[in-house]
């Protein structure tokens, strides 16, 4: 297939569910996620909790029986208040870990955060180590605040592809992190950039593209994308249940066919999300709040 012919197929994908009802596409959800995906994110917080609460280990061994028969990879966010337990029970269960350190502003648990993920990594149970995510989408740090955390990191664990997740363009544009990093671990969003549907896979490939192009030939994984079942729009991205349904076909599709490692964003909804964005942040979940599964 010509590169012309390949990119118009891309960019027409989601037309193929066009004339399809919703009862279609559920079913065909279904079978795209028991068919498999690389990865997914790992949702830890019950209804009613929040960053800074204790997780147990009853609550992630629940959650994570539920995903594991679609993934072969798990994604954690932290490695304190019990997401430690996390990448040792995803090890337990057969998958692989991408096992991040959730850095800020606060020195001291910055420092605990790295201090565990070097441990649970030396215990065995890291297969890629993220330092950091969206710090610089934040402001949390300094550039070179982050690059000692990352440096100390790689140096602990020099068999460990060590790297950061932050959103596409920010390896882009800090050529020093994308060249600390030994795997450029980008989050890529079409809903959060406005843009509608229809556009969205072509859109998230361009974004794919520009993190490729900063890695100057290191392997790129997408680390975070999805979309909305409900909430409230921003420009051309609308969340409807049918539009959820259309991003997973369609990122999945093309995860696979062109061999993408992809962690989709997210396995559970979250409703304190909603705090930090809007009412849409509580539905990126695969399964809802109640831990059932939304197709």
């Amino acid at each position: 297939m010509s590169s012309v012919r390949k990119e118009k197929k891309l960019a027409l994908a989601t037309l193929d569910y066009a004339g399809k009802t919703t009862e279609d596409l559920k079913n065909e959800c279904h079978k795209v996620l028991k068919s498999g995906m690389h990865g997914i994110c790992f949702s830890p917080y019950e209804e009613g909790q929040k960053p800074c609460d204790i997780i147990t280990e009853a609550q992630i061994r629940r959650r994570m029986q539920l995903i594991k028969p679609y993934t072969k990879w798990i994604r954690s966010f932290s490695c304190t208040e019990g997401n430690e337990a996390i990448p040792r029970i995803a090890h337990e269960y057969g998958l692989k870990t991408l096992v991040g350190a959730w850095l800020g502003d606060d020195p001291i648990t910055n420092e605990k955060e790295i201090a565990n993920l070097i441990e649970l990594a030396h215990e065995g149970y890291v297969d890629i180590a993220a330092v950091g995510n969206e710090v610089m989408y934040r402001g949390d740090l300094t550039e070179e605040e982050l690059l000692d955390y990352i440096y100390q990191v790689k140096e602990a664990l020099p068999n460990i592809q060590v790297g950061y997740v932050d959103a596409y363009y920010e390896f882009v544009d800090r050529p020093g992190i994308a060249e600390a990093c030994d795997v450029i671990l980008a989050n890529c969003y079409p809903f959060w950039e406005g843009c509608d549907l229809d556009y969205s896979l072509l859109y998230m490939k361009d974004m794919y593209q520009r993190a490729l192009q900063a890695a100057n030939g290191k392997k790129v994984i997408v680390t975070e994308t999805g979309w909305p079942s409900q909430g409230t729009g921003l420009e051309g991205a609308h969340p409807s249940y049918e539009n959820f349904l259309k991003y997973f076909l369609n990122s999945q599709k093309w995860s696979k066919e062109e061999s993408i490692d992809m962690f989709y964003f997210s396995s559970f909804d979250e409703s304190w999300k909603i705090g930090s964005e809007g009412d849409v942040g509580a539905f990126w979940g695969l399964w809802d709040k109640d831990e059932k599964l939304k197709f």
